[in-house]
């Protein structure tokens, strides 16, 4: 992935986020928590409008207690005449202004409060125009007093009130009952709604700790995970894309760091390749020509003495056979400085001649030869030539294997049949080399070196078109 690639979706700030998701957090809870105050105060209405209908059906019972007394005195006057047995009537007719007061106060509704009304006028009547005349015509000795006609109003009087009294009770027991039904109804409501609100809640929660896990934590733990990469020395490593727009930021800024390095790398090993290869030209052009130049006049000199000038010859043949080692020395020095065949023939010839020259059976093979970039062909040469370097030194190989294949990648394998067991964390410089020369080309280099059973290198190059 490039350093420079940006994500072209519309970012989210991490601010933005947490405001939003707090500010819905924080109307859920509301909300939940309105609900709940509202339940408790229709429960707080509920419990008095329910001991208000008690006090109503209280004071109901006590009017129609007091009706019965009044009642039942004047019946017993009627039938003894005697005073002692008007007591119940005096003590209920003392008690009814009170009694009558409360009894419409109580009213829980203004339809009750007219019913409520309506009842003690009606009791009101009752003692005025039948109870205290009828007592005064038995005092007066009227035979009227007893009389069927009496007593039938009296009995149609009192059944009448009764069942007033009868209603107005059942209705106000029906409005209880339906206040208590809509007080469960809305306490179950107010319960489900603040349940509801609650796991929304906790969702909201649960999705944003996702949400953040996913955008932040996560994120924040492979740009760390990269930095340690890079640290190490793989400026290949890149950190994705991000819809958080500063963890994109930060992604950002953390890869151009990276291709920056890269390209940093890339250059200073371009230009050294470029002073190898400058330097491997002027050994070979400069004082390798001038070597075999005194080397062939110093040759013609000893063609020039006579055979009997035995310390003349000696000392020629000596200056001979060190001018060839130090031809021999010098074409071997500008070969591992920067070979010429790399120059000339390209990577495969190059590594066919290290192959030549190696004390250990070493078979190349390649697949869709061709020239490539000069800085890509010396990089990989090098690459192969420190591993099967390694291979000879440390593996203990008798046979190396290597496996050059060109495309939109190079991909070059380098195996021997040596002890194995190489890997990161025992890998000396050599290794840690080889990585640096790989990664500064985006490149990848893998190891596979189980103990006994040799090491693989597979080295991969992209190829610039």
């Amino acid at each position: 992935m490039s350093a420079r690639q940006e994500y072209r979706g519309r970012r989210l700030g991490l601010t933005s986020l947490t405001v939003a998701a707090g500010g819905l957090l924080a109307s859920l809870i509301c909300v939940a928590f309105s609900v709940l105050l509202w339940a408790i105060a229709d429960a707080n209405n509920s419990v008095s409008a329910r001991r208000a209908s008690r006090t109503a059906l209280v004071e109901a019972g006590s009017m129609k207690q007091l009706l019965l007394d009044l009642e039942t005195g004047q019946r017993g006057f009627v039938i003894t005449e005697r005073e002692p047995f008007l007591q119940p009537w005096r003590a209920a007719r003392a008690a009814y202004p009170a009694k009558a007061r409360r009894f419409t106060e109580s009213a829980t509704s203004q339809e009750q409060r007219r019913t409520a009304e309506q009842i003690t006028r009606d009791v009101d009547s009752f003692l005025k125009d039948y109870s205290v005349p009828l007592v005064q015509m038995v005092r007066r000795g009227d035979p009227a007093a007893s009389g069927l006609e009496m007593t039938a109003e009296g009995k149609r009087r009192v059944d009448t009130l009764r069942a007033e009294f009868d209603q107005y009770m059942t209705d106000e027991r029906a409005q209880l009952a339906e206040r208590t039904d809509a007080a469960g109804a809305n306490s179950h409501q107010a319960v489900v709604a603040a349940t509801v609100g609650l796991a929304a809640s906790t969702a909201l929660v649960t999705v944003f700790t996702v949400l953040q896990h996913r955008a932040v934590v996560r994120p924040v733990r492979g740009t760390a995970a990269a930095a340690e990469q890079l640290a190490g020395g793989d400026l290949g490593v890149r950190v994705p894309p991000s819809r958080v727009a500063e963890i994109g930021a930060l992604g950002t800024s953390f890869n151009s760091m990276a291709a920056s390095l890269q390209d940093s790398r890339r250059r200073i090993m371009e230009s050294t390749e470029a002073v190898h290869r400058r330097t491997a030209r002027d050994l070979h052009d400069g004082a390798q020509q001038r070597l075999v130049s005194l080397m062939i006049g110093l040759r013609l000199a000893r063609e020039l003495v006579p055979d009997t000038e035995t310390a003349a010859t000696d000392l020629l043949d000596q200056s001979i056979d060190n001018a060839q080692t130090a031809i021999n020395e010098l074409r071997e020095l500008a070969s591992g400085i920067y070979p010429l065949v790399l120059t000339v023939k390209g990577l495969v010839a190059a590594v066919k001649d290290l192959a030549s020259r190696c004390p250990v059976v070493t078979v190349v093979e390649s697949k869709d030869e061709r020239r490539i970039s000069s800085t890509v062909e010396s990089n990989a040469y090098f690459v192969v030539a420190e591993a099967v370097t390694n291979a000879v030194k440390h593996a203990q190989a008798s046979r190396i294997d290597v496996s050059i294949e060109f495309g939109d990648v190079l991909r070059i394998k380098v195996a021997d049949d040596g002890i194995g067991g190489v890997g990161k964390s025992t890998a000396g410089s050599g290794m840690t080399g080889l990585t640096d020369r790989v990664a500064a080309f985006d490149g990848k280099l893998t190891i596979d070196s189980p103990p006994g059973d040799g090491t693989t290198l597979l080295i991969q190059i992209p190829v610039p078109a």
